[in-house]
């Protein structure tokens, strides 16, 4: 049918504005004037251009007008409109389930749709992503939404733009997975900041090509920004479409949409021209630099926490390979060069230097078969490589790899609840410290601010034991097993108290009677903050907000010595190395690290190494090769245990908080750094050979989607990538949660699993 005849057959049939006030009759409601003006005006376009082009403004309507104009956009013949656009900036609260059944109903005549209003919530987006919508750009604001999840059928969606969505901090695992043509993504100043899980999600954009978390002042779309451009460029453009490129091309609905489609082949010539000529490359924070005559300065704005990781702009380039404008800033050939040694110089892919994904069958094939292909790092030598093929070292390792590859969201799970333990309801224990028992991979102990001591089978969700408290005031900040025997746990108070428990004498829950636990009391240490036994089981060394340490006869509980005034400040950890029952290590505010023998004169230190903020924290690798430093805001180092020489400086950017502090660990034994601050809500996971980062893991509340704060952490002795995580909702809150981080396996792998939906704490009573 040709389009004279549409026309004609159109003009036959009743008028958009009679069905619409046909449709006001039915539903008994007074027609709104202002649809009755685009429908008058939408039949004055399609008289005399053929077409029609009708532009809804959800601002001028009202609920009862709704459903009457999904009446008319259903029976509307696909001839009597060309597109429609959709658009809503008022906070006017309408029925959600109404308007989506209007862009339903409107189908794929959608061309654009603008919902400025923060009134729609995840509800509407989750009704929305059900049955999708055919529009092609949308632009949509919100506060209320956290966690981004538009999996729904968007098959025509070609620009998103999710600006000033401030609330949002992450995404489900299949959040785009049906936008098979987006090309154009925007979210500047949101609250997104994790690398990998949002590359993850990204990477399933096939036509993904211009991105951007941070813009340009003067853009407004995501294509490459024109003042960037030398004159050259912009006078070549200027002969190809008979003007100059505009500074400020419009985002909003069809607009952008036309000037994009026009403008994009002319932009990819220039940029073929600048990529011969000039190179621009941007740091990570995209401040000001001017690296060619051909582009002005670039400053950012509206950025997302994402954009102030290092490496963001490297990073993003590497992971999402298809780009051509990042941030407004085309991506060249160089670009991606430079991106490429950047990412293998600071990041890995895959744990211990594994270059290619494999999956765990082909893992589990080449250890029966005793083969495997795998591209070892040039610094590993030939027979060393060799001979690791056939060692089951080699092939735990290579499966850790494979499993860790294809698990970007981390499975977070709770062993169990324990209100069972109490007689009143609502009670909720506090943790304060956490350990691991060093003998048996299913207990770990945990101290609470009530002065609490619980012993878990963590693996079961099985309480073995529970010690209530003595006395108010009393919180257990120093928990440590014993080596040569596991039943046995030191704990210490911050009133001082230090007592020696029996795990095997103590009940699994508060018994009903008088009840005497079998423990042996200490010397009193005041200001306590820390404990450690050595690896001997005979000496027990105390620290607190002194300048002293307490050396204590396990034996007796009698303290033996009293080193006073080894550093400047309050020693924060007092640490007795792994294997040596005379070394340990000191850390303090006066920013010294100091290690000292038994055997020696205690007064004067092995060695001291100095830190440029105040210490935290400081610890051995199991093997005693190495002291894991941790200062304020994220100075973290490995000491060379012998002499201190520093082995590795890790590249976590600082806070600029002096009371960010940070407190770091091994896991895999000392293959891994895990790095936790108290003003963070992310664990960073760092080699510590090379000192690359391996992954960042984001702590949330599972149940308001809030952030958690980092203030503890360990890792699993037992288990590769697995660790656990004392957190709290907020920077000085004192309901604190543990958390068990399992990173080679995903949240949608464990099937059925009642918190594979979000983070969840490991214990939490009466809500």
């Amino acid at each position: 049918m040709s389009r004279e005849h549409e026309l004609a057959v159109s003009m036959e049939a009743p008028s958009m504005e009679s069905r619409y006030l046909d449709s006001c009759k039915r539903h008994q409601t007074q027609p709104n004037t202002e649809v009755v003006s685009w429908f008058t005006k939408a039949k004055t376009e399609m008289t005399s251009c053929g077409g029609c082009h009708i532009v809804i403004s959800l601002d001028h309507l009202q609920e009862t007008d709704l459903l009457p104009l999904i009446d008319v956009f259903m029976e509307i013949h696909s001839f009597d409109v060309d597109t429609v656009d959709m658009v809503h900036n008022s906070p006017h609260l309408l029925n959600s389930e109404h308007l989506i059944g209007l862009m339903h109903a409107i189908g794929d005549k959608l061309h654009a749709v603008d919902l400025q209003d923060s009134s729609f919530g995840e509800e509407f987006l989750s009704n929305l992503s059900k049955k999708g919508v055919s529009c092609e750009v949308f632009n949509f604001w919100s506060v209320q939404i956290q966690k981004l999840n538009m999996v729904g059928r968007f098959t025509q969606l070609h620009t998103l733009n999710l600006d000033f969505c401030t609330s949002v901090t992450s995404f489900h695992k299949d959040c785009f997975s049906g936008m098979p043509n987006l090309m154009r993504l925007s979210m500047c100043e949101t609250r997104v900041a994790n690398l990998w899980t949002t590359t993850a999600v990204l990477s399933k954009l096939p036509s993904l090509v211009e991105l951007r978390f941070q813009k340009c002042l003067c853009c407004h779309d995501t294509g490459p920004c024109a003042s960037l451009y030398s004159e050259k460029a912009n006078l070549l453009m200027g002969e190809e479409t008979g003007s100059v490129l505009p500074n400020c091309p419009s985002y909003k609905a069809a607009e952008s949409v036309s000037h994009g489609s026009a403008m994009h082949g002319v932009l990819d010539e220039v940029e073929q021209i600048i990529d011969k000529e000039s190179v621009f490359l941007c740091t990570q924070k995209q401040k000001s630099r001017n690296c060619s005559a051909s582009f002005k300065k670039y400053v950012s704005h509206h950025c997302s926490p994402i954009c102030y990781e290092k490496y963001y702009r490297e990073y993003m380039i590497v992971c999402l390979p298809h780009l051509k404008v990042l941030d407004n800033l085309p991506v060249q050939q160089t670009d991606k060069e430079v991106a490429k040694n950047v990412f293998s110089s600071h990041y890995e892919n895959l744990p211990y230097g594994r270059q290619h994904k494999e999956s765990v069958i082909a893992v589990l094939h080449q250890r029966e078969m005793g083969k495997v292909s795998f591209y070892h790092p040039k610094s590993i030598k030939l027979k060393s490589s060799v001979s690791s093929r056939t060692c089951q070292h080699f092939f735990s390792r290579s499966l850790s790899a494979a499993k860790l590859g294809s698990s970007v969201w981390p499975l977070i799970q709770p062993v169990s609840k324990i209100s069972h333990l109490f007689k009143e309801e609502g009670t909720q224990l506090r943790p304060r410290q956490f350990e691991y028992n060093p003998s048996d991979p299913s207990l770990m102990a945990f101290g609470t601010l009530d002065g609490e001591i619980i012993i878990t089978n963590h693996e079961g969700g099985k309480i073995v034991g529970y010690v209530p408290t003595t006395g108010v005031g009393n919180s257990i900040l120093g928990l440590c097993w014993l080596k040569k025997y596991p039943s046995k746990l030191i704990a210490g108070s911050d009133n001082g108290s230090l007592k020696l428990f029996d795990i095997n004498c103590i009940p699994p829950k508060v018994p009903d009677f008088s009840f005497s636990y079998d423990a042996v009391t200490f010397d009193d240490f005041e200001q306590l903050t820390s404990v450690h036994v050595n690896s001997m089981d005979d000496r027990l060394l105390v620290s607190g907000y002194t300048r002293n340490i307490a050396l204590y006869d396990i034996a007796t509980g009698e303290r033996m010595e009293l080193f006073r005034d080894l550093h400047c400040e309050p020693i924060n950890v007092a640490k007795f190395a792994n294997h040596s029952p005379f070394l340990f290590a000191t850390s303090s505010f006066d920013r010294d690290v100091k290690m000292w023998d038994l055997r020696a004169n205690p007064m004067r230190p092995c060695y001291t190494v100095k830190s440029s903020r105040e210490n935290v924290m400081v610890c051995f690798s199991p093997d005693d090769h190495y002291l894991l430093v941790s200062a304020v805001d994220n100075e973290v180092k490995q000491l060379l245990a012998g002499d201190g020489r520093v082995q590795m400086k890790f590249e976590i950017a600082s806070t600029g908080s002096a009371h960010n502090y940070t407190r770091s660990y091994y896991m895999n034994g000392r293959d891994y750094v895990i790095s936790g601050s108290c003003d963070e809500h992310v664990v960073r996971i760092c080699c510590a050979q090379t000192g690359r980062r391996l992954r960042d893991v984001f702590l949330e509340d599972g149940n308001s989607g809030n952030s958690m704060y980092v203030q503890s952490l360990r890792g699993d002795p037992f288990r590769d990538f697995h660790f656990s995580v004392l957190a709290a909702p907020t920077r000085s809150s004192s309901k604190c949660e543990i958390m068990k981080v399992n990173l080679l396996a995903s949240i949608d792998q464990v099937k059925d699993h009642p918190y594979s939906q979000s983070f969840r704490p490991l214990y939490s009573l009466g809500g």
